[in-house]
């Protein structure tokens, strides 16, 4: 029995779409990380870093890179193997999602998290001495300064040199010598410099009228501490959202929201509060706070099916290290609120000291008006946490949708190429850039109105998704209507319906104007 035909065409297309989808991928990723290296370099050259070090910056920034460039690199597939086939493309798009969406959620926090922390270790560095000439530079801080007539940077050789030594409290040193010569110790920490014909002149700061000169013709100092070494940070308990995987953003989520709920209470008690002030009442009691064990179970499916596999992953020895939260005891229950009907008694005056006189007044309590900023500080605490909430969810909702745009990339791509056959590789390189651009800057666009509550996280993240779907469902409709097969279009036809777009909105406005004047 033969094979069906599909799978041996879905096979085949399989092998079609790996070459250019690879040589894609590696092009893009290797432009973007000549960019990335050409903008850091030089400021990690300057902190006389190991080549060590260097290199696993950039390492670790490939992860990034690759989830930006993974759909684009399908897009150009797409449009170059479309371009000389007809056939369907799912299993190539929905294969290529999945393996974006795991590598956006598994590998790519994981070296973002490893990459800050890099980054925060190098800036801590104290950078590699360099000198400048006619300037006193600061070879040690707050203690030693030298400053330079000329430097020989070939030879390390100086001319003219005066050092500042205030490294010690009780006494000054001013050290002033004709040329000289500076060498670094192994792991370039110590500077050592050789003086030629000079003087140290030195005061000592409790006895001012004492003043020191000695002269030498050869003076060896050893300046120490010039350049620190590297320190590795070992463990960082702290995650930005672009360095968490989406069940941990969705467990953070779920604490931002509980925080919400909490201050939306505490704002609608002050307010409360308040009017009961205005209204002569007593306030109510807030109810004492739980302690509160944050919640570790996974949420959903998918993340209680990783939470399983880790289980079967890890050693025991690893799982028994995970910390256990004690299961928190609910306090006594608060005294029952005073009653709203019951005012509030005040202190009795004594009795007149003459009972004949008239009965004097009652003094009655000072009014007490609305405070204007009741509840200001908790709709602080509110807004803030809904804003921490929509950053989750807008970067969970991102993951899902840069997955998504491999698939939608291909849905595009398909009908464009097959209708414009003989576009070439100019139509492979324009359409990628113009597709690629135009949703990325939609991307940052709705991630900016997700995190500011403008728009919700799903339509700031799905927008560009579904505005590239429509279009290439209305193309594969247009492509397989009968009368619209590929009869391989160029340049000239992408022109006329480039034409056809930007003119669509103006038929449409003469559309609906001709109806507004025959209804008038």
């Amino acid at each position: 029995m033969a094979p069906p035909i599909v799978r041996t065409i879905n096979r085949y297309l399989l092998r079609q779409h790996l070459a250019p989808l690879s040589f894609a991928l590696a092009a893009l990723t290797s432009l973007m990380l000549i960019q990335q290296v050409a903008k850091q370099l030089s400021s990690l050259l300057g902190k006389g870093l190991p080549t060590g070090v260097i290199i696993e910056v950039f390492v670790l920034s490939l992860p990034f890179i690759v989830a930006v460039t993974l759909p684009m690199a399908v897009l150009v597939a797409v449009l170059q193997v479309f371009t000389r086939l007809a056939g369907d493309n799912e299993i190539t798009a929905m294969q290529a999602g999945v393996l974006s969406f795991l590598w956006n959620d598994q590998i790519l926090p994981r070296t973002n998290h490893k990459l800050r922390t890099l980054q925060v270790d190098i800036q801590r560095k104290k950078p590699s001495l360099t000198l400048k000439e006619q300037v006193i530079n600061e070879v040690v801080s707050g203690q030693f300064f030298l400053r330079a007539a000329r430097i020989d940077g070939s030879s390390n050789k100086l001319k003219d040199v005066t050092l500042y030594d205030l490294g010690n409290a009780e006494r000054r040193r001013i050290i002033i010598a004709d040329s000289g010569r500076m060498a670094y110790a192994a792991g370039g920490r110590d500077l050592f410099l050789t003086l030629q014909d000079g003087a140290i002149e030195e005061v000592n700061r409790t006895d001012p009228s004492q003043f020191n000169r000695t002269f030498f013709h050869t003076n060896q100092m050893r300046v120490v501490g010039v350049s620190n070494t590297l320190q590795r940070t070992e463990n960082d308990t702290y995650k930005s959202d672009r360095e968490m995987s989406t069940c941990e953003m969705q467990l953070a989520a779920g604490d931002a929201r509980r925080d919400a709920a909490r201050a939306a209470d505490d704002t609608r008690l002050a307010i409360e509060n308040d009017l009961r002030r205005l209204a002569g009442l007593a306030p109510i009691l807030p109810a004492p706070s739980t302690p509160y064990a944050p919640d570790t179970a996974p949420v959903g499916l998918y993340c209680r099916a990783l939470r399983r596999l880790g289980t079967w992953l890890l050693p025991p020895a690893a799982r028994a290290q995970a910390p256990q939260q004690p299961t928190p005891r609910p306090l006594a229950r608060p005294a029952p609120p005073r009653p709203s009907n019951v005012p509030p008694q005040f202190p009795k005056t004594p009795p007149p000291p003459s009972a004949g006189l008239a009965r004097q007044p009652q003094p009655q309590p000072p009014a007490v008006y609305i405070t204007p900023g009741a509840g200001v500080g908790e709709d602080q605490r509110l807004r803030a946490a809904l804003a921490r909430v929509a950053t989750y969810e807008v970067e969970i909702q991102k993951k899902y949708a840069i997955a998504a745009a491999c698939l939608v990339f291909a849905l595009l791509g398909a009908p464009i190429a097959l209708r414009f056959q003989r576009g070439g590789v100019g139509l492979v390189i324009g359409l990628s850039v113009v597709v690629f651009a135009v949703y990325y800057i939609g991307l940052i666009g709705g991630e900016e109105l997700g995190n500011r509550l403008i728009v919700s996280p799903f339509f700031a993240m799905w927008t560009p998704n579904l505005l590239f779907a429509a279009v290439g469902l209305v193309g594969l409709w247009r492509i397989r209507k009968p009368g619209n097969s590929p009869h391989g279009g160029d340049w000239s036809d992408v022109a006329d319906a480039a034409r056809a777009v930007i003119r669509w909105p103006r038929s449409m406005l003469g559309v609906l104007q001709r109806a507004v004047g025959r209804a008038g």
